[in-house]
């Protein structure tokens, strides 16, 4: 019997297996699987995504190299990153190279000060000043973690009212390797003498003066006088 009119071409196996990391990609990206949680079995993925179980094992196998899932044996397979980057990143993220990630931490922040100055809206000034009092707020609690999140929030919601989704995507990458020389900086406790005050980067931000802004963001990584 000749085959149907309607009946739709099956795609190749490696076309079915790209779109297939495609869409697991897309529901983690999604929030759908927060990192930590772990994703459904292998038959409840072939049932939702209409797919067969080999092409799913194909697609978990990638992402899992690719250090975005974790397969661990007799408990399941389980997000551990929403970004490709990060596992490479944080491989590479050793003690003696840390004054390389500042550098690297400068260049994103830097441009990513002038361009938020450029292009804030009223709901990025919003989160600024909401980001801003969270963090002088972790600062009086006296809690070097607690702190360390709310400066590395402060940073990312600076890169946000930049509006460039590349630069937003790099710097998540460095997300884990930023928390580390913050962490590095601070010690053991919160000492006065540590506290560097952002409100001036913020407000530059606000007045929309780039060249101020970015004067404000690279001070606080200036390196060290004979580094």
């Amino acid at each position: 019997m000749p085959p149907s009119v309607d009946s739709a071409p099956v795609p190749p196996r490696g076309q079915r297996v790209r779109e297939t990391i495609t869409q697991l990609r897309q529901r983690i990206l999604a929030g759908e699987w927060p990192v930590g949680s772990r994703i459904p079995t292998e038959p409840r993925l072939v049932e939702e995504l209409g797919v067969g179980r080999n092409t799913v094992r194909e697609a978990v196998r990638a992402l899992a190299h690719a250090g975005v899932l974790e397969c661990r044996q007799g408990s399941g397979t389980y997000v551990v990153s929403t970004d490709e980057l990060a596992p490479v990143v944080a491989r590479r993220l050793t003690d003696d190279r840390m004054a390389e990630v500042i550098e690297v931490r400068r260049a994103f922040e830097v441009e990513a000060a002038r361009l938020a100055a450029r292009r804030r809206t009223p709901e990025d000034l919003a989160a600024l000043d909401g980001a801003l009092a969270a963090r002088e707020a972790a600062w009086r609690g006296g809690r070097v973690a607690e702190f360390v999140e709310a400066d590395a929030a402060l940073h990312t919601t600076v890169v946000a009212a930049a509006h460039n989704s590349m630069l937003a995507e790099l710097y998540a990458s460095i997300g884990a390797a930023m928390r580390s020389t913050v962490t590095q900086a601070m010690g053991d406790a919160l000492t006065p003498e540590r506290h560097v005050d952002h409100a001036r980067l913020v407000a530059a931000i606000r007045a929309g003066d780039p060249e101020l802004a970015a004067r404000e963001a690279g001070a606080f990584l200036e390196p060290a006088p004979g580094a």
